[in-house]
């Protein structure tokens, strides 16, 4: 009688177990040592206190995160509030001929009126229309606009999280990005940020949470560095005061 897919399955695992015993054996009979079949020890779990007690004041979270930020290859300045925030993307799209722009459907990326002040500029919101292929059009973006939910100093890391207002490809596909961050948004480290989505629970967390430390950059085997391939090649993150 023919074995069944479970019982086939079954004898391969069973085999597959067979092989890394002894395999496992002879590593340890070549170190002359018995096998170690239990857990090891593991008295410390998690950051030692001391880091967990680690913390810069606002204007150190600034300046690290600005040189950590630059270090990765990406742009950082900290500006006076929204409006300087607004005339520095103006300055760069009137510099870089930027003609159509997408952004988060975000109160504080409305107030900036890049409308007004971008007349001949496109300006796009992200699923502010239906029947629009809307990842299409962030990959046709010159800019992509976000606001980052959080921001690590030590780490020069900025969060960005998905929902239906704020779609990744805003992030990932525009040739040049601008992420703000509020300056309440800035931590010294990650390990402030990451509890929040264990306390959200497994239900409520968004649909994607984005790590963008600098521009996209790749390298290959010889390691040929590429910048831009897999995401924005130019990146800046304007950290501002909120009023």
């Amino acid at each position: 009688m023919a074995e069944t897919h479970q019982e086939l399955l079954q004898r391969l695992e069973a085999a597959s177990k067979t092989r890394q015993q002894a395999f496992m054996d002879e590593i340890a009979g070549k170190l002359n040592r018995p096998r170690v079949l239990s857990k090891p020890v593991q008295p410390f779990r998690g950051a030692p206190e001391f880091w967990l007690d680690f913390n810069w004041t606002l204007e150190e979270k600034i300046e690290q995160f600005i040189n950590n930020y630059k270090a990765a290859g990406g742009h950082a300045f900290h500006l006076s509030g929204l409006d300087e925030v607004r005339s520095f993307i103006v300055s760069k799209a009137n510099e870089m001929s930027a003609a159509y722009i997408v952004r988060q459907d975000q109160e504080e990326l409305a107030s900036l009126a890049l409308e007004e002040a971008l007349p001949e500029a496109s300006i796009r919101v992200w699923n502010s229309e239906e029947d629009v292929n809307w990842k299409a059009k962030a990959a046709e973006a010159d800019f992509g606009i976000v606001r980052a939910d959080y921001a690590a100093a030590y780490t020069g890391s900025v969060t960005v999280l998905s929902d239906k207002t704020k779609g990744r490809s805003v992030s990932l596909l525009p040739t040049v990005l601008f992420v703000l961050i509020p300056e309440s948004r800035l931590k010294t480290r990650l390990g402030e940020i990451l509890p929040d989505f264990d306390t959200m629970g497994r239900e409520n967390l968004p649909a994607g949470i984005h790590f963008i430390s600098g521009p996209s950059r790749s390298a290959d085997i010889e390691n040929d560095l590429t910048i831009g391939v897999h995401g924005p090649g130019v990146v800046y993150a304007l950290i501002y005061k909120e009023s």
